[in-house]
């Protein structure tokens, strides 16, 4: 998205230079006293590249395969291309008649290019085959509409609750702040500076709709307001606007208080000294130590362990014998990239020469991502994944490994509700991977504080020494709630 803005920016400027070309030798044209000069401006106006209707095809296209490989694309790509659309408009020579022109032909580009992408889809998801094209027996069931798909997942909101449910306002108050930070909170208080004057009527002070400013704001806040319909929201969607944020406000944390200029004879050079003390510089600051800050948090703590748990279970699953299957349970943490595994596709099919025949190469590894279920459902699951995997050892002699990867901080409510529940499991804890924070089981400091305590090794209660006797127990305890711990579940 970043990338087709700044073309469509560059594009823009080309064409508006043309435009005024256009206008200026059009004027000069009707100025002319003699023939001889009018035809000399018109030979000059001719010769001016076509401008109305250039690029249209190739805008259209890119802006239908982006949308159908991402609909929310739709949002980003709206302001860019009306700004491509109504260049020029208000000229001499560019009236509303050419705007709506342009709209109907960038309409109609679009077409072919939506009936491809309509065709690969339903022919690569097996609603559409050759043989019914042979025999015409061919209806509207025959075609998948991604976008439109896509759309009627995202509007129900019991499909929605299976990612996870959040305020609509969740992407103006939070996820642009965590991304942008300082830049962020500048950007928002630019929109509601323009919605101020908005409702003020002070139309002066709003930026113009042709104008590059106008975009870059448009970019930022339509896209933001049209993704806060859905419930559903992540930081990660919001990324396409990184370019209108820095382009709108950094240089307001970034302050050239003076400029020297000084004389040589090859030329002129320009000394340019910063103000260490304005406010400007301790935003720059400011900004420097949130990105450090986050960039630790999310770059090495958050769900830090999922990498070292799947380097560990790589190696295990290379040591094992390849009839062994690997059970991986996961719960309030991420899952498991299986990629890290690096497994062969046990769904490829692979000829045996000697045989003649077909065969697949048999799974190794399961996951099962529990997300932020309770821990009794986690129990009961972990309850049926043992006994259906001590049938397949009974009956075909399969070796398994069953096992639960779960945040430290829930060590605790783990044991207490295995003592409650009548399932027999046998559980030990394999390896704890450091760190990791998952911001779904964050520890419990009130009950950290509290007069009791599990020990983890012995799976008994013991008593707590004060927080004012023993504080640095009490911070080694705190620290060890921030990993993922590896349990080897038996029978």
């Amino acid at each position: 998205m970043v990338t087709f803005t700044q073309t469509n920016i560059f594009s823009q400027w080309k064409l508006l230079q043309v435009i005024l070309q256009d206008e200026y030798l059009s004027d000069k044209y009707n100025a002319a006293g003699t023939p001889v000069e009018r035809v000399k401006f018109y030979k000059l106006r001719s010769s001016l590249p076509h401008h109305s209707l250039s690029c249209c095809l190739l805008v259209a296209t890119v802006a239908v395969a982006g949308i159908f490989i991402r609909p929310t694309f739709l949002a980003f790509a709206f302001p860019p291309v009306f700004f491509w659309l109504q260049r020029g408009l208000g000229s001499k020579i560019i009236g509303l008649g050419v705007f709506h022109l342009r709209i109907l032909i960038f309409t109609l580009s679009a077409i072919p290019a939506t009936v491809i992408f309509i065709v690969i889809d339903s022919f690569y998801y097996g609603y559409l085959t050759v043989n019914e094209i042979c025999e015409f027996k061919i209806g509207l069931d025959n075609f998948v509409v991604t976008p439109l798909n896509f759309l009627k997942y995202n509007m129900n909101t019991d499909n929605l609750s299976k990612h996870g449910l959040h305020p609509r306002y969740l992407h103006f108050l939070v996820n642009v702040p965590l991304l942008y930070n300082v830049l962020g909170l500048m950007s928002l208080g630019a929109v509601l500076s323009l919605v101020y004057r908005g409702v003020r009527r002070k139309w002066s002070d709003l930026p113009r709709v042709q104008s590059i400013i106008g975009l870059m704001t448009s970019s930022f806040f339509i896209p933001i307001l049209v993704l806060s319909i859905f419930p559903h929201q992540e930081a990660r969607f919001l990324i396409p606007v990184t370019l209108p944020v820095i382009f709108l406000h950094s240089q307001r944390i970034r302050h050239i208080s003076n400029t020297e200029q000084r004389c040589h004879e090859k030329g002129t050079a320009y000394n340019i000294t910063f103000s260490r003390g304005s406010r400007r510089s301790m935003l720059l600051t400011l900004w420097y130590f949130i990105n450090l800050v986050l960039t630790i948090f999310f770059g090495f703590l958050h769900q830090g362990g999922v990498y070292s748990l799947s380097t560990h279970l790589a190696a295990e699953m290379r040591l094992k014998p390849r009839l062994t299957a690997l059970h991986l349970v996961t719960s309030h943490t991420y899952s498991l990239p299986l990629f890290f595994l690096q497994q062969t596709n046990s769904r490829r099919s692979l000829f045996n020469r000697q045989t003649g025949k077909r065969y697949h190469l048999a799974r190794q590894f399961y996951s099962y991502e529990m997300g932020s279920t309770p821990l009794e459902v986690v129990h009961m699951k972990l309850h049926t994944l043992l006994e259906i995997c001590e049938l397949k050892k009974n009956e075909k002699r399969l070796d398994y490994r069953l096992y639960l990867a779960l945040p430290a901080s829930l060590m605790e409510e783990f044991y207490v509700t295995a003592s409650n529940l009548t399932a027999d499991l046998d559980f030990s804890v394999e390896k704890v991977f450091y760190p990791h924070v998952s911001t779904e089981a964050l520890p419990d400091i009130f009950h950290l504080l509290s007069d009791e305590c599990m020990n983890y090794d012995t799976q008994t209660y013991c008593e707590r020494e004060t927080l004012y006797l023993s504080p640095l127990k009490f911070l080694s305890r705190f620290v060890q709630q921030f990993g993922l711990t590896l349990i080897r579940i038996r029978r």
